[in-house]
């Protein structure tokens, strides 16, 4: 089998490394929010999700409510904008042992879960962004990290 480097990322999937298959890596730990201030650690309901392994997953949107927040992917080098995402999903999946689970994701875990499972699809996430908010890396990092979303929404619609 072959080895692969996994660069930093809340998630990974098997599309990015060149296989065709159903399965999603995703962890979110506490070392990767270090350098993100509480407040927006608060609004984004962003908590550590420990590293686990979802194969063959389908997703069934739970709430009706949407909250749009940056992303970026590892498959889209230096870019960045809003999406939108469901508050809360549910993903009936196998787990890393091939036993039937179903995930309640709600909050950053299921923006994450989305985002992955979108790959799974071969879409991401230029496929849903607000495209006047795209930016590069360096730009989100001067301008808009700590921004919320309605103040950059907001300086949006001025320019």
């Amino acid at each position: 089998m072959q080895n692969f480097e996994i660069p930093l990322g809340l998630g990974l999937e098997d599309p990015q490394i060149g296989r065709s298959l159903q399965i999603a890596f995703i962890e979110d730990t506490e070392e990767y929010q270090k350098t993100i201030p509480f407040e927006l650690l608060k609004q984004r309901e962003r908590k550590p999700v420990p590293f686990h392994v979802i194969i063959n997953p389908k997703t069934t949107i739970d709430e009706n409510e949407y909250l749009e927040f940056f992303e970026g992917s590892l498959s889209v080098h230096d870019c960045m904008g809003i999406v939108p995402r469901a508050r809360a999903v549910r993903v009936e999946c196998l787990n890393e042992k091939a036993e039937p689970i179903v995930i309640e994701a709600k909050r950053w875990y299921a923006r994450i879960s989305q985002h992955e499972i979108d790959h799974l699809a071969g879409n991401i996430f230029l496929d849903l962004v607000i495209t006047r908010s795209l930016t590069t890396e360096e730009n989100y990092e001067k301008y808009w990290r700590n921004q919320s979303i309605e103040e950059v929404r907001q300086s949006l619609k001025n320019k």
